[in-house]
């Protein structure tokens, strides 16, 4: 109806020129113009200002690798498996099923950072869709053991109705290593290799799995590496990506135990993120302190990258907890 009556508007438009002085006219133009552009679906005025699912709407992937290589430190296997997943996923002009990735590593390697990463820049405008994102934490969405049917429903339902509204959705479930066992085959269907269910085409969606189990599996095969003095940059992404198959299938504190999306290969990528050592936490010193308005200070990164360096008791080469606690230091440094 809203665009009908704008049609008659603008066919009406010409029959009241002339009663208009020049001025007039370009204003009363102008306006018809903005009007007719926030009437229609898919204009890019209206997803300008608005929120709003254009199909045309893609990954920028030279603006998302800048923000990887400047931002994220550390994860040159995880980067280069994302950018290589998200370039043929949205390269495809019809994909055959949604891309499904899994991030696994200890807390503070950039598990959420890189998710919120990809949700920022889904879109080309680089105004997030916050309407088409869509975040399931673990321990706030499925707190209660005894409520799993009611929660598999709940989350079809979700599923079904987002990527219907919007094809090119983003699902992000945190705390995987929480997810009562047996929920997330609830969407097994909607992560298989089908054109559509019951008419809603899923290809486009995209799912992220963020994982801490796993980061042991990680974590022992890149200090196996150093011992043995081969290079961070030599480890071989493929092995990794098979063990944390394997590891995430038979841990029982995983989501994924017994998981039939592992069992019918419906993850398309499992994404290592290495521990970090002291260089990469003086990285994230430094990006902390260019955020909160600081002057770059050598011998508070130095302190405060050396403060949080315990793993293994021996050599101390990584932080266990990674980057997650730099802010409130720096915060309480200053």
């Amino acid at each position: 109806m809203k665009l009908l009556n704008a049609a008659v508007f603008l066919i009406l438009v010409p029959t009241l020129m002339p009663a208009l002085d020049p001025l007039s006219t370009s204003v009363f133009m102008a306006g018809a113009a903005v009007a007719w552009q926030l009437l229609s679906p898919h204009s890019w005025l209206k997803c300008s200002l608005l929120e709003c699912c254009n199909m045309k709407d893609t990954l920028n992937l030279s603006a998302i690798k800048m923000d990887l290589e400047r931002k994220v430190f550390g994860q040159h296997l995880a980067i280069q498996i994302v950018l290589k997943a998200l370039s043929a996923n949205m390269y495809s002009k019809w994909p055959r099923k949604p891309l499904v990735m899994s991030f696994h590593g200890w807390t503070g390697t950039g598990k959420s950072f890189v998710s919120s990463i990809i949700a920022e820049n889904l879109y080309q405008l680089k105004i997030p869709r916050r309407r088409f994102v869509h975040h399931f934490s673990t321990v706030l969405h499925f707190p209660h053991l005894s409520h799993v049917h009611l929660y598999k429903e709940q989350l079809q339902n979700w599923i079904r109705g987002n990527v219907s509204a919007c094809p090119r959705s983003l699902f992000i479930f945190s705390e995987m290593d929480q997810m009562p066992h047996g929920l997330i085959d609830s969407i097994t269907p909607f992560l298989g290799y089908r054109e559509e269910i019951d008419g809603v085409y899923y290809g486009k969606a995209i799912f992220l799995f963020l994982n801490n189990a796993g980061g042991d599996k990680v974590t022992e095969i890149a200090l196996d590496y150093w011992r043995r003095l081969k290079r961070r940059e030599d480890l071989p992404v493929e092995k990794l990506q098979s063990l944390l198959s394997e590891e995430t299938f038979r841990n029982r504190r995983s989501g994924f135990f017994n998981s039939q999306l592992i069992q019918k290969n419906l993850i398309d990528y499992f994404v290592p993120f290495l521990p970090l050592e002291y260089k990469h936490v003086r990285e994230c010193v430094r990006e902390e302190l260019r955020v909160q308005g600081h002057p770059e200070d050598e011998d508070l990164i130095t302190e405060i990258a050396l403060a949080m360096i315990d793993y293994p008791n021996e050599e101390r080469l990584y932080s266990s907890k990674g980057c997650k606690t730099v802010a409130s230091r720096v915060t309480l440094s200053i």
